[in-house]
């Protein structure tokens, strides 16, 4: 659609101001696409060769999108494959230093069962013999008179 200033444009004066002359308004749409048309039909070959790089550059990116993928998925299922080591090795510390709790604790509760013992055997017998004075000085069976 031609603007109302280029309407206008065609009936501009051709010449100097003066005595009029006549002469054919001028077009200059046709004019430019004249000018430029060479120019513009060298470019789209460029435009093609462009289109064409843009489209291998696609599928090469989408190539390596799917290479990383791949790559990215071994990975991940060799740091799966590793975490009970992984897990086993960082959890050694704190398992030595555990066991070397529980050790201190069971030696502890030796030490304590032996005192325990030790005492029992020291007041057995007379825990014993206060049991059988006690049993002697009922009368009758379950300590009924």
């Amino acid at each position: 659609m031609v603007g109302l200033r280029d309407f206008l444009a065609r009936f501009r004066p051709t010449g100097a101001p003066g005595a009029a002359v006549t002469g054919v308004p001028a077009d200059r749409a046709a004019e430019r696409a004249a000018e430029l048309e060479p120019s513009l039909a060298l470019l789209s070959d460029v435009q093609e060769e462009a289109a064409r790089i843009r489209a291998a550059a696609d599928q090469e990116a989408a190539a390596i999108r799917k290479s990383a993928a791949r790559q990215a998925a071994d990975i991940v299922a060799a740091a799966r494959a590793q975490a009970p080591h992984v897990r086993r090795d960082a959890a050694m510390p704190a398992r030595g230093a555990a066991l070397r709790e529980v050790e201190g604790r069971v030696a502890a509760g030796e030490r304590t069962a032996s005192l325990v013992h030790e005492r029992a055997r020291e007041r057995m017998p007379a825990l014993v013999d206060r049991m059988v004075a006690d049993a002697l000085r009922t009368e009758g069976p379950w300590g009924a008179p």
